[in-house]
């Protein structure tokens, strides 16, 4: 009987995690009162509580979950991993309520007490882990760092994604991804790689197609 328990308390927990991802999203954490979370995740404040300790713990979560949402299905390596993962973080912003939460929950931290800066970092270390990978098949420059190189990628894609938002509720964010590769790259990719590095709208958008199968396929089971 175990196994069955813990697996609804999973399925409850990303309920919750989900709902609370859609309320932040929609209505700021000021905004996002426990009743509105708990009636869109259909659970008692119990369920609520057995999971979170409060508001501010779920609000935690949702802004570290950001990674999981994109990386674990994006099966490229190296330079070319990186360059994919921000394409389809291009198209994710516009589409899953979890990032776009993470995102939001991250930049409005300082109203409701926080000040952590590990989602941020989270994203620079999963970026120089690419750019190592790049490193040891020769696609990078000698003269590139990589944990500079990654802490840049990491603040341009949140000023990029903060002006987006305002100029056209991201709806060209993809645009702008492509862009800034095709300024970086040539600086940091040898000549050798800089050849076979994909970077385009179409692709950003297939990347994106085949990770929304991907996740109904996994509802599907």
């Amino acid at each position: 009987m175990a196994a069955p328990k813990q697996e609804r308390a999973v399925q409850t927990r990303e309920q919750l995690l989900r709902a609370a991802a859609e309320v932040f999203d929609e209505y700021g954490y000021a905004g996002a009162g426990i009743n509105k979370i708990l009636q869109r995740a259909g659970v008692t404040a119990g369920a609520l509580y057995f999971h979170f300790k409060n508001k501010q713990d779920l609000a935690l979560e949702v802004m570290h979950a950001q990674r999981t949402t994109i990386e674990p299905h994006v099966p490229s390596t190296g330079l070319q991993r990186l360059v994919d993962i921000t394409l389809i973080w291009s198209h994710s912003l516009q589409a899953d309520p979890l990032l776009r939460a993470g995102v939001r929950l991250t930049g409005e931290q300082a109203s409701f007490g926080l000040q952590d800066a590990s989602p941020y970092a989270v994203w620079a270390r999963s970026f120089e882990e690419c750019l190592e990978v790049a490193r040891e098949s020769g696609e990078l420059r000698e003269h590139v760092e990589l944990g500079e190189l990654a802490e840049f990628v990491v603040g341009a894609c949140t000023g990029m994604q903060e002006y987006a938002q305002v100029v056209s509720k991201r709806a060209d964010l993809p645009r702008r991804t492509v862009n800034m590769w095709k300024l970086l790259l040539p600086g940091i990719a040898t000549d050798r790689t800089l050849g076979t590095i994909e970077n385009s709208q179409e692709r950003a958008k297939s990347l994106w197609t085949t990770l929304g199968a991907h996740d109904k396929g996994s509802e599907d089971d």
